[in-house]
């Protein structure tokens, strides 16, 4: 097991909670059971069900693909009837 850097003993109130340090407060964390009486708890960001393809490997490749090409590539003022003459060559 890795080597523990830091250890604080806590009492679980008459609620069922168990208080950490402010430095802590507002965060999201994961309660692991190895076994019984072992906890591990862990901070982690939570990504809702419907964002979790954005963090799949190629879907992130291909963002990062196009936020550096948006980088590269300034928006301007662009003729709406030259948007409509391409359009129809694309037909």
């Amino acid at each position: 097991m890795d080597e523990i850097d830091y250890q604080r003993a806590e009492s679980i109130d008459m609620s069922g909670q168990l208080l950490l340090s402010k430095e802590y407060a507002g965060r999201n964390v994961l309660i692991e059971i190895p076994e019984p009486g072992v906890w591990v708890v862990r901070a982690v960001t939570i990504i809702p069900d419907n964002e979790r393809w954005l963090h799949e490997p190629e879907v992130k490749r291909r963002l990062e693909k196009a936020l550096v090409w948006a980088m590269n590539n300034p928006a301007k003022e662009s003729n709406v009837d030259d948007l409509d003459f391409l359009s129809k060559l694309a037909s």
